[in-house]
């Protein structure tokens, strides 16, 4: 039996999150121009971009990975989580990881987001909010910080694919077969100390 969560509780959100989304990728300038490159996040390339966001979540353990697809060379990346007192605490990305926790914004919206402020947080901060415009379109909006400094903004644009996230759908690039989450990997930015 799953869970019930308060409207506007962590739990709730991420109940209405499971499945599978479609999200369209853009990035931006500081001022609103269209930026050709992503040059300055974790994993660098053209823009705009499209992935296959894979949710997860049984009232406790959280999942969640991101498959790109089109606009840019394929790429996996997996994250797990707890809700814990209310509170989705995500597994550790690296030794300076600082705490990426998920909380509510209200009924339908999350922040991803570092708990606290470490050496880390200075080098590399993004910042995400995750809103849900109705029951199958969700927009996400990130700030991407570098040495301190706010350097772009991406906005994500999604729609459900599907209502529950437990096979791969059809055009996923990893083939239709397969387990649906890898495995998480440490950030390079969250290593101590940070190699340069």
């Amino acid at each position: 039996m799953s869970k019930v969560f308060s409207v506007g509780s962590v739990g709730h959100t991420l109940t209405l999150m499971n499945g599978v989304w479609h999200d369209h990728c853009e990035v931006f300038s500081p001022s609103g121009e269209p930026l050709a490159e992503d040059s300055l996040c974790g994993t660098p390339g053209a823009s705009p971009w499209d992935n296959l966001v894979y949710v997860d979540f049984d009232g406790e353990s959280y999942h969640q990975t991101n498959v790109t697809f089109k606009g840019r060379p394929f790429h996996q990346r997996t994250f797990q989580g707890k809700l814990v007192d209310g509170v989705l605490y995500f597994a550790k990305l690296g030794p300076d990881d600082p705490d990426h926790v998920g909380f509510s914004g209200g009924p339908g919206v999350l922040f991803y987001s570092g708990k606290h402020i470490t050496d880390a947080w200075q080098r590399y901060a993004e910042p995400d909010c995750i809103r849900l415009l109705g029951p199958g379109t969700r927009t996400r909006t990130t700030l991407l910080y570098r040495d301190g400094e706010a350097v772009r903004c991406l906005t994500a644009n999604g729609h459900k694919v599907a209502p529950v996230a437990d096979r791969r759908v059809p055009w996923d690039p990893r083939g239709p077969d397969g387990p649906v989450h890898g495995e998480p990997k440490a950030t390079l930015v969250f290593q101590k100390p940070l190699q340069k």
